[in-house]
């Protein structure tokens, strides 16, 4: 999958070629763009650049906000909404703007993510391997780590929660109306992001008989327009149900009756 992913990148690259300055760019600046065009165009994903950090003062952000809690790593202008998987917007956008943090807006049609900090997420991702649990992409930042998931609303969302009798406190979710940072960004708390598990192909990955008939029900529920467009790889994303049921199972049994999720 990575040689054919690094031919229709190369591609893409030789396509947009003329949108680059003359000058160059930096390492950074080009993975940039290169990890924008593939969440893009390859796995269909909306990204939108992130506000970046000030040019002069490269610890503050360069939104108005002079006690930005997410320094960099927030949709401002462009907002949230003009996420786009539109490969001509998308090299405009890193061509003005190389160091942008890449964002995607999650939701829709687009991945959703369930994110709990980074030291638990390692512990419970050690633990449900061992159960055997098929988890999908994995992003990670210095603070946390974001599990993503197939797309829900939030009225599947409240309803899951609803049905539990306890939910670490430490669990955000970033779904509809939300985004998310992705790599090779800068963190908003120093360092970089990265994947903790790369996307791999539906075909890549085994499934388990209860997570096969719940892809096999997508499938069927999906509409034509939905459809994964021509050349685009069919990830494979776990069911939010399957996750949180594991994250939950996986937090019980703390010394002293507390979670082992928690910060």
């Amino acid at each position: 999958m990575r040689e054919i992913l690094g031919r229709r990148l190369q591609r893409l690259r030789d396509r947009f070629q003329s949108l680059r300055p003359d000058t160059g760019q930096s390492g950074t600046a080009s993975a940039l763009l290169d990890a924008a065009l593939v969440c893009a165009t390859t796995w269909q994903w909306p990204v939108l650049p992130g506000v970046g950090r000030s040019a002069t003062d490269g610890s503050r952000c360069a939104c108005p906000d002079p006690d930005c809690v997410v320094p960099g790593a927030h949709p401002f202008d462009p907002g949230l909404l003009a996420a786009t998987t539109d490969p001509r917007m998308v090299a405009w956008w890193w061509t003005n703007r190389p160091t942008a943090p890449v964002l995607m807006a999650t939701g829709g049609t687009a991945p959703c993510a369930v994110s709990l900090p980074a030291g638990a997420a390692a512990r419970a991702l050690g633990r449900l391997d061992a159960r055997g649990m098929r988890l999908g992409p994995v992003v990670a930042t210095p603070t946390r780590w974001s599990l993503l998931v197939a797309p829900y609303s939030l009225e599947r969302l409240g309803e899951l929660l609803y049905a539990k009798d306890h939910v670490p406190s430490s669990l955000r979710f970033h779904g509809e109306g939300g985004y998310l940072l992705l790599p090779p960004s800068a963190a908003s708390t120093g360092g970089q992001v990265r994947w903790e598990r790369e996307p791999q192909s539906r075909h890549q990955v085994p499934s388990q008989p209860r997570q096969r008939k719940q892809q096999q029900r997508r499938a069927q529920q999906q509409s034509p327009v939905e459809a994964q467009p021509r050349g685009a790889v069919d990830l494979w994303l776990p069911e939010v149900e399957a996750v949180v049921d594991a994250l939950v199972e996986a937090s019980s049994g703390a010394p002293g009756g507390g979670s082992r999720l928690a910060y």
